[in-house]
Order: C-alpha cells, then sequence, then structure tokens
C-alpha cells in the first residue's frame, strides 16, 4: 500500500500545529511589499504581515508559488519515503497556484504520483480537504481511494464570510474610492461567499453586529454541517462568535478549528475580516 504525502498551499490558512500533528507540507505564496519579496510564512509572519499593512501605502501584492517550488516540495516527499503525493491548492479560479501545481507533478512525472485537486475555495476551506486527505492518510486507506473521497468533497464545501472594512478592496483596486467612501459613511460590512470557485457577493449589512450575526444565520439554513472551521484577521470578537457558532450548529467548541488569515487572503480582505467554512452533506 502506497505511502501517502498530503501537500497544500499557504493560501489554505492551516494552522502550524495541525499541518505538524497530520505532517502536511505546505508551499508558500509569494509576497511582495514594494520591492521586498518575502515567501508567506517561512518569510512572513501573519503578525508581521499586518504591522506592514497598517503602515499604509500601497497594499502587497501575492503572486501564486512556481512550479519549481512544488516539484521541490514533490521530491523531498520522494526522499522522505512517501509514494503518492495528494497536492490540494486554491481554487484555480483565483490563483495560478493550480497551474504550477500541474506542472510540477508533470516533471516527476514516472518518479512519484501525484494529483493535484482544485480545491475550488480558499482559507481554511481549503485547508480542510487537506486535513481530511491527511487523516485518511494516516489510517492507511488507499491512494485511489482518498483521491476520490477528496474529490467527492469539494463540492460539499462552504465558505462565507463578512469584512470589516472596503479599504483594502479599494486599495487593492477591486472597487472604486466612491463606493468605498459610500460603504464607509453608511458602516456597511459587505458579505462575501465562495461560490463555484470565486469569491462573490452576499450582501452587506450596516453594522458588523448585523454582519455576524448574518453570518450564523446563512450557516444555520445548512445544518446539520460538518468540518467547521473560522478563519479571521485580528477579529476582536472571534471568540463570542465561535461561541454562538457552536450553540447554534451543536458542534462543540473544541472541535470548531479557529486560524488567523494570513497574508494571501488578508491582502485583500483587510483587517478583522471573519469567515466561516463547513461541509454540508
Amino acid at each position: 500500500m502506497a505511502k501517502v504525502k498530503v501537500i497544500t498551499d499557504t493560501g489554505s490558512d492551516l494552522p502550524n500545529e495541525i499541518c505538524r500533528s497530520l505532517n502536511i507540507s505546505t508551499v508558500p505564496l509569494k509576497i511582495r511589499f514594494g520591492d521586498k519579496e518575502y515567501l508567506d510564512k517561512f518569510e512572513l509572519t501573519n503578525e508581521k504581515f499586518w504591522e506592514l499593512c497598517m503602515q499604509g501605502g500601497d497594499l502587497p501584492q501575492t503572486a501564486a508559488p512556481s512550479a519549481g517550488q512544488f516539484q521541490a516540495a514533490y521530491q523531498e516527499a520522494k526522499v522522505q519515503g512517501f509514494e503518492a503525493i495528494i497536492c490540494i491548492t486554491l481554487s484555480s479560479e483565483l490563483s495560478a497556484t493550480y497551474q504550477s501545481a500541474l506542472l510540477a507533478a508533470k516533471e516527476v512525472q514516472g518518479t512519484i504520483d501525484v494529483t493535484v485537486i482544485d480545491s475550488r475555495c480558499a482559507t481554511i476551506g481549503e485547508g480542510s480537504l487537506a486535513i481530511h486527505a491527511a487523516k485518511l492518510a494516516q489510517e492507511g486507506l488507499p491512494y485511489p481511494q482518498i483521491v476520490s473521497e477528496i474529490n467527492d468533497k469539494v463540492s460539499k464545501v462552504k465558505v462565507f464570510g463578512t469584512l470589516d472594512t472596503l479599504d483594502f478592496l479599494k486599495r487593492g483596486g477591486r472597487i472604486g474610492a466612491a463606493t468605498a467612501l459610500l460603504g464607509s459613511l453608511l458602516s456597511f460590512k459587505p458579505l462575501i461567499e465562495v461560490r463555484s470557485g470565486l469569491v462573490e457577493p452576499d450582501g452587506r449589512q450596516r453594522t458588523r453586529a448585523k454582519a455576524l450575526s448574518y453570518l450564523l444565520d446563512r450557516v444555520s439554513g445548512f445544518v446539520p454541517i460538518s468540518h467547521v472551521a473560522v478563519a479571521h484577521a485580528h477579529a476582536p470578537d472571534i471568540d463570542d462568535f465561535v461561541k454562538k457558532l457552536s450553540e447554534m450548529t451543536k458542534v462543540p467548541v473544541e472541535e470548531i478549528i479557529v486560524t488567523s488569515i494570513g497574508p494571501v487572503i488578508g491582502t485583500h480582505a483587510g483587517p478583522r475580516t471573519l469567515g466561516v467554512t463547513f461541509w454540508v452533506d
């Protein structure tokens, strides 16, 4: 039976402790501040990223990992004794990461089996698929069955979120200055959903409290659910939200993964963003 390695990218926002316990490797995207480039997570922590963002000026830019980065990760897995790899990436609609992973898989063809799976989502929604794959690998499930299981679950993952400000979208060129100013004056909190691999608008609320309540209402429409997780960018109300989410879904607090949004998603979402992801049957 093939020994299976799970690899993902840093857009998955997986906590380091989970990566260590499940032996998940992450390939970093690149973050640029002006002429300075960092490897996400490896050379730029979440804390340092937000510190740099708060200094003002232009927002950073993100770039997908190169095929060479993925190839190096595949080759390292082979050296470690793995015989097959499942690589789960950011949605191909949002990033070129998937294409880089595919190109790298072709380069190692014949030396190790690699299956690249497009998560069709982002942040911990993507991460939840990697977690599931790694647990199945640790349980000894055959490689083809793990691939089949993850491909089946891609369409089951839901991701909803609320942004605290439109400033980052404006500074990143995603919306116009007039729209951002209007949203700021009226305290609009945009709501989003990752749908068919794309980030789509899901409404807006006048206050943050109403936006968070809306998120809970959206989740409640899918209960019963599983693989519940929350990602946030220094959200001060995260503990209260997780408690309410647990009460509403009947999922114990200790079973809800809570993670920090990193530079890849944070570049466009901004501070105090809060998102929730889960699987539906």
